[in-house]
């Protein structure tokens, strides 16, 4: 893939800096993370992010773009995503109508009238077309969201698209991008990613984090949680994903049960309150049936003995 010098003008001297200004955007990030994403930025390679489902790789993204003051433009990848989705189509409903004022009107020479019609002003930019756009603010962040739940035919598609930056419409011609966008790439690895794509991309196994960065983390996105409850919220779930469930907690379950309790007035966990607010956190039946009852007081009596141990 094209690695432009400068790194598509991004300026962040150390990783130090990186850290801070991801920071400012409420995103705790660790070293490992910041260095990797600090040399993809430098180098202009992309980025490619590998981990369980909520643990902050989509919102690095959101982080970067928002600490570069650069548009942030999704592509959010699913089964059966095709090149033409990714890149563009053609406005079907205003060609038609353009099509019936020309009959209407005495008709314009059909050349001249399909030339018209596949002309960049019924063309619909997709994201891989947009982030190939200039932009006055500097190269955007293009974000491909969840790639392992496309086929292997997209993947290869990508490779090329992403390997010279730019996309071939038949009605328009190649279409080149000025300056690469800076682009991360996101993979829940619900089937293995070709190695052909990883190997173009820097790469980083985002993991859950540890308790005392789980904490930060809940401290920057729900200031207004007491520091007793962010404790208590923080080791419950951190106990949770020891425990043999069909999908454990990600951090954003973590910020989207304190919020719950937070909403409930809840100044401390109790079994009754953990019970009645399982659905924040787990998504799947038969994990909530494991932590309901005895389970649940289990778990909390444990974390308070070892708190007071």
């Amino acid at each position: 893939m094209a690695e432009p010098e400068g790194g598509a003008g991004v300026s962040f001297d150390t990783i130090e800096d990186l850290q801070s200004a991801l920071d400012g955007q409420d995103y705790v990030c660790g070293r490992a993370l910041a260095t990797v994403a600090f040399l993809s930025l430098r180098l202009g390679r992309p980025l490619f992010l590998e981990g369980e489902a909520g643990t902050g790789k989509t919102e690095i993204a959101k982080a970067i773009a928002a600490a570069l003051g650069r548009r942030l433009i999704r592509l959010q990848c699913y089964e059966g995503l095709d090149a033409s989705s990714a890149v563009y189509e053609w406005n079907f409903a205003a060609q038609m109508v353009a099509i019936r004022t020309a009959e209407a009107a005495g008709g314009a020479g059909r050349q001249a009238l399909q030339a018209h019609l596949f002309s960049e002003d019924y063309l619909i930019e997709r994201p891989l077309l947009e982030a190939m756009r200039p932009d006055p603010a500097g190269p955007p962040v293009l974000l491909i969201d969840e790639v392992d739940r496309t086929d292997e035919p997209f993947e290869a598609f990508l490779l090329e698209a992403l390997s010279d930056f730019q996309v071939t419409i038949p009605e328009l011609g190649t279409i080149a991008t000025p300056e690469p966008p800076i682009v991360i790439l996101t993979s829940n690895r619900t089937r293995e990613v070709h190695d052909a794509l990883k190997r173009r991309c820097l790469y980083h196994w985002v993991d859950y984090p540890d308790l005392d960065r789980e904490l930060a983390i809940l401290r920057a996105r729900v200031p207004e949680a007491a520091e007793t409850l962010s404790r208590e919220v923080v080791a419950f779930v951190q106990r949770l994903r020891t425990e043999d469930l069909f999908k454990r907690p990600g951090v954003a379950e973590t910020l989207d049960w304190a919020k719950c309790l937070l909403a409930l007035d809840v100044i401390e966990l109790s079994p009754e309150v953990i019970a009645d607010t399982l659905g924040a956190i787990l998504k799947y039946q038969d994990d909530i049936q494991k932590l309901q009852g005895s389970e649940a007081k289990r778990i909390l009596d444990d974390l308070r003995s070892d708190a007071l141990a």
